[in-house]
């Protein structure tokens, strides 16, 4: 090969490589979701499908919902060991790392799914909540909050008597202190072994956000569901590894986040909108959805109001306080 034909060829070689597109970034992402919930439908596997189109391909990814890559308890530990480069966060399972994130478990706050969102993405921008992500390792992309809420039981729950010695099924600690206040007795299972718990007498109600009741099938176990409770809500966040997000470009991470922005509020409309439609359904089933009367929110109102006050004392956090503070401000309560 003569001097003048390798110089063709490095230099062939040489364009060829500078039109090559760059190496794809697959990240892995948990979830305890399954892909039907409208959690998922209408927030991570949409918001995966915006950035890996607004990012050309330049980050994709390895989808693991059900549980599939760790439990719902354990997804955090998962992104810190290597396991999973994402995921979807349920914070009150990680109530021990990220206590100032359980402010958004306390009842009578926030009333819609929207509202709630608004407040938490607010939170997550700077401030404590944030801080408590970092300090985890992970950097908190966008949060979105789950509609308030309501109690579904075998029997109609209403004045604070006749939550007395009820097996209650919470979402954390701060949920449990929920239905104690009631009377009751906060039992926490992860969402995916609710139905079951019903169904064998385990439990005998269940708080939980009606925009998730379908994709646990609850209503097929329950015969009461309330409709204008707000025994607290449950944030949902996703994270990635620090590392790793730090380490993106800058423009990548822009989008991440304002992708991520976009789809907390579209997702939190979704849910609001859904609610009508399936207490209608659940009244066609033979399914008692009644709301307290104004007797029984009051009742039910006093016994709660400690909650936030003991929540404070328990997390002994010094931004506990100002956290609250600025909780109650964003939400107008």
């Amino acid at each position: 090969m003569t001097t003048k034909t390798r110089m063709i060829a490095v230099l062939g070689t040489a364009l060829t490589l500078a039109a090559a597109p760059l190496a794809a970034e697959t990240l892995r992402l948990g979830d305890f979701q399954s892909t039907t919930h409208i959690v998922s439908v209408e927030g991570t596997t949409k918001w995966m499908a915006a950035v890996e189109e607004a990012t050309g391909g330049e980050i994709g990814f390895e989808h693991f919902p059900s549980q599939q890559a760790a439990k719902s308890k354990a997804q955090l530990d998962a992104v810190n060991n290597g396991i999973l480069d994402a995921a979807l966060l349920g914070t009150p399972y990680h109530a021990d790392v990220l206590p100032l994130n359980s402010v958004v478990a306390l009842p009578g706050y926030y009333g819609s799914a929207a509202e709630g969102t608004q407040a938490l993405q607010t939170m997550l921008e700077a401030g404590p909540l944030r801080d408590e992500f970092l300090a985890a390792g992970v950097t908190p992309v966008f949060g979105f909050v789950l509609p308030p809420y309501q109690v579904l039981a075998k029997t109609r729950l209403g004045m604070p008597a006749d939550w007395a010695s009820q097996d209650i099924r919470t979402s954390g600690s701060t949920q449990a202190m929920t239905a104690r206040s009631l009377g009751g007795v906060g039992i926490s299972i992860p969402g995916p072994e609710v139905y079951t718990a019903v169904e064998r007498g385990r439990l005998d109600a269940v708080l939980f956000p009606l925009a998730s009741v379908p994709g646990y099938k609850l209503n097929e176990v329950v015969s009461h569901i309330s409709t204008n409770g707000s025994f607290g809500g449950y944030s949902f966040v996703m994270v990635i590894r620090s590392d790793l997000f730090d380490g993106l470009p800058a423009d990548t991470q822009a989008k991440l986040v304002s992708l991520g922005a976009e789809t907390a509020a579209h997702v939190a409309q979704a849910q609001d909108a859904s609610v009508a439609g399936l207490i209608e359904e659940w009244k066609a089933e033979g399914i008692d959805t009644y709301s307290f009367s104004a007797e029984e929110l009051a009742a039910v109102t006093e016994a709660t109001g400690a909650v936030s006050t003991d929540w404070v004392e328990r997390i002994d956090n010094d931004g506990a306080i100002s956290v609250l503070e600025t909780y109650s401000e964003l939400t107008g309560n």
